[in-house]
């Protein structure tokens, strides 16, 4: 591919495709699991068909995607052969550095841990398998299905979330109570969360 003008759809098998982060839910990968294994045949072909994976081409034609972590992930362990990738830029030419720095810069790169702290491009993993479950993404997710806060479309908004809770709630072992998710949600009304994507104002 000479220019980032087109934009081809690749054929990948989930094993190549590189992350552009290091944590998911893995709780979350599960439900996706479990949402694809009670599929049937013609069903999973039209998920993969309105789900296409947008990917950038990195240093060595490699092909990073930048959304759909989750669903790599549990289409990756379930043995899926190959999902549909809309790849967005060329950036094979630059040096690696160079790369990730854009990448971040273009906000298709989240350099950060299970704990929210800053790492170096060098620590995102090479393979959707060595993702890191990061509980509070979780803790996010389910908020957001339960009515805390509208679906945003800043890149990484339920990273923002996560960070926010990983400071002021506690998940023993990982796992998310009734008790903890409700308190997810008041807070999610609440002034605090007023500068995160997708606050919906306060409950009178």
């Amino acid at each position: 591919m000479s220019s980032g003008l087109h934009h081809p759809l690749l054929s990948i098998a989930p094993a190549k495709l590189r992350p552009t982060q290091l944590t998911v839910g893995k709780a979350e990968v599960a439900a996706k699991r479990a949402e694809w294994e009670i599929l049937g045949r013609k069903k999973r072909k039209e998920l993969l068909e309105s789900h296409w994976f947008p990917g950038v081409l990195g240093p060595k034609q490699r092909v990073y995607i930048v959304d759909h972590h989750h669903l790599g992930l549990a289409l990756l362990e379930e043995g899926v052969k190959s999902v549909p990738v809309m790849i967005q830029r060329d950036f094979s030419w630059l040096e690696p550095e160079v790369f990730w720095r854009t990448m971040e810069f273009s906000r298709w790169a989240h350099p950060y841990d299970q704990h929210g702290t800053r790492t170096d491009y060098a620590a995102i993993p090479a393979s959707l398998g060595d993702l890191a479950d990061d509980p509070y993404r979780t803790l996010a997710a389910r908020m957001r299905v339960a009515g805390g806060c509208a679906k945003d479309a800043t890149p990484y908004a339920e990273f923002l979330w996560a960070d926010f809770y990983r400071r002021r709630l506690k998940l023993p072992n990982g796992k998310i109570s009734a008790k903890v998710l409700q308190e997810a949600v008041l807070l999610a009304h609440s002034h605090e969360t007023a500068y995160l994507p997708g606050w919906s104002g306060t409950i009178e």
